[in-house]
């Protein structure tokens, strides 16, 4: 063990990780990145086959976006957002109002949170619209939206969320549309859309999302989106409620949000929903909400400049060509020994291997078998999940599909 390793060791505790696994072998130490490329600190170099867990868009030192942070540190790093306000914080919400055709721009810190504030949101809606038993929400199984207590209410995989039950608030827990109940006491219902991500990649049929949005008009619900993994060009479109042509009423952002370059997120409303929290002071309907970095000006011009290179480079044209030969590959991996589905959409990839317990941890060891060939990628189960940079060449895809075949091949046969 290096000296760092051992540092690693004895001070860190590392999320969703055993840690007793964890020391048991030396760590993989970033140090550098550049494009879909990481290096480190032994100076190894891996392909970054999951984007950095989903967030990093154009690659690792992208220059337009590293200058625009550089430059907007020599500015000021970070002012309060309570009481008041900064220049990136505006442009970039008028630009997300822009995309998305919502129109009202609240900023947190990561997925979980702006999930937090969308549920919080629609809470406070139906009470300051005179509807308070409008109270319970719908929420999807195998969902997942976050790990903070709301975030984890609507979520639906026990093995994350079980063991917090007691903490929670009680949903209404679907598998599909047929499910929906009587809508009179419903706030809101909260899905991924297009595809549920944390479930291991897997993609409601065509027409799902569209015919939720006409049930919600009907019964009045709220139509929260989670476009926390799915937003920003990663299913083929801007976001991914554009596939079906659906405006929600509250939508969550933030993985690809800053390219993947540091923590910002973001809930976007309609106006009807902000309207509804306007009053008096002493009516006390204010958004009683917010965190100490709220609007960070790096964060925010981190993003600004991740929307100037989707203009600049044409990247949802990139993504387009790319996704055809990803999808050419993975169709390829059928054939392959234990493989028992293969989903994709977009630059989203998942290939499932099976019949395995969870315990036999084949999902890890396939992983384990890339990393050693200089591949970096995490499973979900035993599904291998594969969510390439968009900046990434289609000789480096075809590596990674490769290493995956290699990997899958390797394990399968041995187990």
């Amino acid at each position: 063990m290096t000296p760092l390793a051992d540092k690693d060791h004895r001070y860190l505790w590392h999320p969703f990780t055993q840690m007793r696994d964890w020391v048991r072998e030396e760590p993989v130490i970033i140090a550098s990145g550049q494009g879909a490329v990481l290096r480190d600190t032994e100076g190894r170099e891996y392909l970054d086959g999951n984007s950095s867990i989903w967030t990093n868009l154009h690659g690792h030192r992208h220059p337009r976006i590293t200058a625009a942070i550089k430059d907007q540190l020599d500015r000021i790093a970070h002012s309060s957002f309570l009481g008041l306000s900064n220049v990136p914080a505006i442009e970039l919400a008028e630009r997300l109002c822009r995309l998305t055709k919502l129109d009202r721009v609240f900023y947190s810190d990561d997925g979980s949170t702006a999930m937090e504030v969308a549920i919080k949101m629609a809470f406070q809606y139906w009470r300051h619209r005179g509807q308070p038993h409008r109270r319970r929400f719908v929420a999807f199984a195998d969902a997942y939206h976050g790990d903070t207590l709301g975030a984890v209410s609507v979520g639906g995989i026990d093995l994350f969320h079980a063991t917090f039950k007691p903490l929670l608030f009680e949903v209404v827990r679907v598998a599909r549309l047929e499910e929906l109940p009587a809508g009179e006491e419903v706030a809101g219902v909260v899905i991924e859309p297009v595809v549920q991500g944390a479930a291991g990649m897997k993609l409601w049929p065509r027409g799902m999302l569209r015919e939720l949005r006409r049930w919600c008009d009907r019964s009045g619900a709220l139509l929260i989106a989670d476009e926390v993994m799915t937003g920003f060009g990663r299913t083929g479109t801007m976001f991914a409620c554009e596939q079906e042509g659906v405006r929600p009423d509250l939508m969550a952002v933030a993985k690809g949000l800053t390219g993947g370059y540091l923590p910002l997120a973001a809930t976007l409303t309609t106006a009807a929903i902000y309207e509804a929290f306007l009053g008096e002071y002493a009516e006390f309907k204010t958004f009683f909400h917010g965190h100490s970095y709220t609007g960070n000006q790096l964060g925010c011009a981190a993003a600004l400049a991740n929307l100037e290179v989707f203009e600049e480079e044409r990247t949802l044209e990139k993504v387009s060509v790319l996704s055809s030969r990803f999808s050419v590959g993975l169709a390829q991996c059928r054939e392959l020994p234990c493989v028992v589905d293969v989903r994709q959409i977009g630059l989203i990839g998942a290939v499932e291997v099976g019949p395995y317990r969870l315990e036999e941890q084949m999902g890890i060891r396939i992983c384990r078998e890339m990393r050693r060939r200089g591949v970096l990628t995490r499973p979900i189960g035993n599904t291998v999940v594969l969510m390439p940079p968009y900046c990434i060449t289609p000789a480096q895809l075809d590596r990674l599909l490769q290493t995956l075949t290699e990997a899958i091949t390797v394990i399968c046969t041995v187990a």
